[in-house]
């Protein structure tokens, strides 16, 4: 009897540690103070602005649109790319893929300057399987050039161009099935990856917890990779051959999302403070998710800028800023937030 009672002792401890790990290694515990210190400039309506990128140079964005909601309640709906001039007052983007015929559900999101007169856009698309669309940009007008398919995207997040003709991207999981999901998502197991496009597809970098968000740095010698799920920022130096070796991890104490460079290259995260609160915000059983800006400096400073419970901005996914302006954007909120430092 004392032998059955310490081995059920001893189950129960596990048990309760298990969980106990997973819900202190998802952010659920983690106090979410409301920032004050920013107003309101504009809130643009657009269901699902998950990911979107800076054209400093020429000062626009590019915004990847997509009803995730609708399309998790059984209402699909045609996604989009937008266009919205930065250097505008009214904020008023203009939708890019309106001619566009092809099934689209757009996720992260790439722009890449081929000359003065045009750039390329990569962006990931879940609407026909999973796809990588390529677009080039003439102005604001989009043309649709060709699309990406392989069997190695298992499960494509993020998109990011190396030149005109090779990029990256993010599986952000490495199982098809349900239980290797589960696993990944609350067990934290790192089987998601980096894969290379040069005309042949490759895996570059792989044992991650959640490949998410993906750039590249200022310099172009080092892919920038998102793990929300071990709430690190993953960096890795860019070989020759564009194989890719891991340097460093960076631990950033929340669940980031996309990541996009401002003018000076310092870094720029949507993030997902609480992940047990965003798997349930995401799956429809509760209204608000958490949501936090993070910017790392010089590569090794991490700042929070920005928290929010979630009643005025849920599951910020991306953000950046434009002059003193900063655009957040989210992966189901029905809009797209612009914010302003208050004057003290």
């Amino acid at each position: 009897m004392k032998k059955f009672l310490l081995t059920l002792l001893i189950i129960v401890i596990l048990i309760g540690g298990f969980i106990l790990y997973i819900f202190s290694s998802t952010g659920y515990f983690r106090e979410i103070n409301n920032t004050e210190s920013y107003e309101v400039i504009a809130e643009i309506p657009m269901k699902g602005a998950e990911d979107f990128t800076i054209s400093y140079e020429d000062g626009f964005m590019i915004i990847s649109q997509d009803d995730r909601a609708g399309r998790r309640d059984g209402k699909p709906s045609q996604g989009h790319l937008y266009y919205l001039n930065l250097d505008s007052d009214n904020f008023q983007p203009k939708k890019l893929t309106a001619n566009y015929q092809l099934p689209f559900y757009p996720h992260g999101v790439s722009l890449l300057k081929l000359d003065s007169a045009h750039y390329q856009i990569l962006v990931v698309n879940h609407a026909r399987g999973h796809t990588i669309e390529k677009f080039e940009l003439f102005g604001d007008s989009l043309a649709y050039m060709v699309t990406y398919k392989d069997e190695s995207m298992i499960s494509p997040n993020d998109v990011i161009a190396l030149d005109k003709d090779s990029f990256y991207f993010t599986n952000d999981h490495g199982y098809t099935s349900y239980w290797g999901r589960m696993a990944e998502n609350y067990l934290g197991v790192a089987a998601s990856n980096v894969m290379f496009y040069d005309g042949k597809y490759r895996k570059v970098a792989d044992g991650i917890s959640y490949a998410n968000g993906i750039n590249i740095s200022m310099d172009r010698q080092q892919l920038l990779v998102a793990s929300p799920r071990s709430f690190k920022l993953k960096y890795y130096d860019i070989l020759e051959n564009d194989d890719l070796v891991h340097d460093r991890d960076l631990n950033v104490a929340s669940g980031i999302d996309n990541i996009e460079l401002d003018s000076e290259g310092n870094l720029w995260m949507g993030s997902h403070p609480n992940l047990m609160a965003f798997a349930s915000y995401a799956a429809g059983k509760k209204e608000i998710a958490p949501s936090e800006v993070i910017r790392v400096i010089d590569g090794e400073k991490v700042e929070s800028l920005f928290e929010n419970d979630g009643a005025f901005v849920s599951a910020s996914s991306v953000a950046a800023p434009y002059k003193d302006l900063i655009f957040i954007g989210t992966v189901m909120d029905d809009r797209l937030v612009i914010l302003r430092k208050k004057c003290v």
